[in-house]
């Protein structure tokens, strides 16, 4: 799977999980940085389960100062 379908499946499925559109889920995860971390890890976080990526996710973007929980 190419990195740019990844990012955008991630993108899709964070938005699921946590109960918001993709637009929401996009803009959430670009402010909180949750896009560049999916970007620089892409190579070991594509390798994971996508519940082991999403949960990545959550955390990287609650570290800066995303408020999902």
């Amino acid at each position: 799977m190419s990195k740019i379908r990844y990012i955008n499946m991630c993108i899709v499925e964070f938005g699921k999980k946590f109960g918001m559109p993709t637009h929401m889920s996009f803009q959430y995860l670009k402010r909180y940085s949750g896009l560049a971390f999916l970007d620089k890890c892409y190579e070991a976080e594509h390798q994971l389960s996508l519940e082991q990526a999403l949960s990545d996710l959550k955390i990287y973007c609650q570290r800066h100062g995303g408020s999902i929980r």
